[in-house]
């Protein structure tokens, strides 16, 4: 990152921009001090920094461009969509496989994993010396690590070869870190889970403590990382710790929920499916006077139908959006006898032709919304700021169904115990269809399929197809090129005066 980008994430990670604003305190740091050395007094300095790392968790660049929208835009699932062909270009051209270096979704999501890891490095250099209450102490540390390996996990899958610190780094250094193999990348993932699962609490009280880490979160997400490597025994251990018994209630009490669609409804979040959730609030009175600053869930106005208009009052609410992430006909005709379609998709196509709404129709319009992420009339922020910029609405990072499905591939690919794997893949169609009669056999092919229609429009699914190797055939025919589009390029930016290199698979050396 370049130093500019550097200091402003050191600087936030402190949370400490109130203190800032002291000309004395200003006038008495030396140049090239951090502020953060001021900071770090006591537990709740502490806890406050501890928030600022998650806070990166949800962060939507430029206001626009999330973690999920790019997976989503890079689909097989989703055209970008919008209001035009330059409508927020990074979700454009990764969509047709157009992006360059110096074009393209990777330079938001570089600078928000690099962010989030940097504050996670402040934090867990200075709690050795806060004055604070000692299970405290290691508690925050385990979140912190924690933190660190999920964004050192999106930045190894997403760029390779990459820097990788565990301290925090001064700027006038930052031009000579080098980047590091993959493989030295997830061992540090590894450890950084290993240890922060100590520490993790089983549970949380979730008035207070809703979304953070728990000992199911660093489990799973460990065996993400294993699977992401093929290291499928290890894979497995961790997932069947998290999942236990198919369709009952595991150790750290998470269990499906009881319907697909209440999956997706405001008064369930932090449900017992849920294991990592990203949190978006409407307190935050967003404004267009600074977009990324919002706490709320832009996707919701993102992905909702333009010009909506609701002629028979029985018609759903949504709010008027901008037409972002429009459903491909392949994934409509994929689920269009599946029980969880009105769930997942909007099908303003057929309501227009029943003459219940209008709408106008955007770039790209298949008349197939994202139900999961459109906004309601029912949750439209009428505060302060404004409304397109405050949606409460939170989205999964990792839930159960997610896990049990991960757990049947790691089985299936090293033909395991099969029943187990078919027993799993069927207590997420026993819920989706509402019975038992809709069992299939647990083959690979069976499990790729049930995560697509499962997982639609979450974020999975590019992911998914770049690790079955997939995806040439797939996304082939959107641009998608074998040996060179499994990996985002190295933003520009960052190999100007630094001692990082362009990967090969975009004509560079690593």
């Amino acid at each position: 990152m370049t130093t500019k980008q550097i200091t402003y994430s050191m600087l936030v990670a402190a949370g400490i921009f109130t203190a800032a604003c002291d000309k004395a305190f200003l006038e008495a740091e030396p140049k090239g001090q951090f502020l953060e050395d001021k900071y770090y007094r006591n537990e709740q300095e502490a806890y406050n920094g501890l928030v600022a790392v998650y806070d990166v968790v949800g962060w939507q660049a430029n206001g626009y461009v999330t973690k999920i929208g790019t997976m989503d835009a890079a689909s097989d699932d989703h055209f970008a969509g919008g209001g035009g062909p330059n409508d927020v270009t990074q979700y454009q051209v990764i969509s047709n496989y157009t992006l360059t270096p110096s074009v393209g979704p990777q330079a938001d999501l570089w600078a928000k994993g690099f962010s989030g890891a940097f504050r996670a490095n402040t934090l867990l250099q200075k709690l050795p010396k806060v004055p604070m209450d000692e299970n405290n102490k290691k508690r925050f540390a385990a979140e912190a690590k924690f933190l660190r390996a999920y964004f050192y996990f999106d930045l190894v899958r997403f760029f390779k070869a990459i820097p990788l610190l565990t301290e925090p780094v001064s700027p006038e250094k930052m031009y000579d870190v080098p980047q590091v193999t993959s493989d030295v990348v997830y061992a540090q993932i590894e450890k950084d889970l290993k240890e922060a699962f100590t520490d993790l609490p089983a549970s949380l009280t979730l008035s207070t403590q809703a979304g953070r880490a728990t000992k199911a979160a660093a489990q799973a997400l460990l065996g993400k990382v294993y699977l992401w490597q093929k290291k499928y025994p290890q894979a497995i251990t961790e997932f069947a710790a998290v999942n236990g018994t198919p369709g009952g209630t595991g150790q750290y009490g998470n269990k499906l929920f009881s319907s697909f669609a209440g999956l997706f409804q405001l008064a369930n979040e932090f449900n017992s499916e849920s294991i990592f959730e990203i949190s978006y609030t409407n307190t935050s009175a967003g404004g267009w006077g600074c977009v990324s600053c919002t706490e709320g869930n832009v996707l919701n106005i993102m992905t909702g139908p333009r010009g909506y208009n609701r002629k028979d009052p029985a018609a759903p609410d949504y709010v008027s959006g901008w037409s972002f992430l429009p459903v491909t006909e392949d994934l409509f005709n994929a689920m269009k006898d599946d029980p969880r379609l009105n769930a997942t998709i909007a099908n303003l196509k057929q309501l227009e032709d029943d003459g219940k709404v209008t709408y106008q129709k955007g770039y790209m319009n298949t008349g197939y919304f994202l139900e999961k992420t459109a906004g309601r009339e029912s949750f439209k922020w009428t505060g302060a700021g404004n409304m397109e910029l405050n949606f409460p609405k939170n989205m999964y990072d990792m839930r159960l169904a997610d896990i049990y499905l991960l757990e049947a591939e790691a089985l299936v690919m090293t033909n395991g115990d099969l029943t187990r794997a078919a027993a799993l893949l069927n207590a997420v169609r026993d819920r989706a269809y509402g019975d038992n009669l809709h069992h299939v056999a647990a083959t690979l092919q069976n499990i790729k399929l049930e995560r697509r229609l499962e997982l639609a429009g979450e974020g999975h699914r590019w992911l998914d197809l770049v690790r079955w190797g997939d995806a040439p055939a797939v996304l082939g025919p959107r641009g998608f090129k074998a040996g060179k589009h499994e990996y985002l390029p190295i933003p520009l930016l960052e190999l100007e005066n630094t001692k990082i290199e362009q990967l090969k698979e975009w004509g560079g050396t690593k």
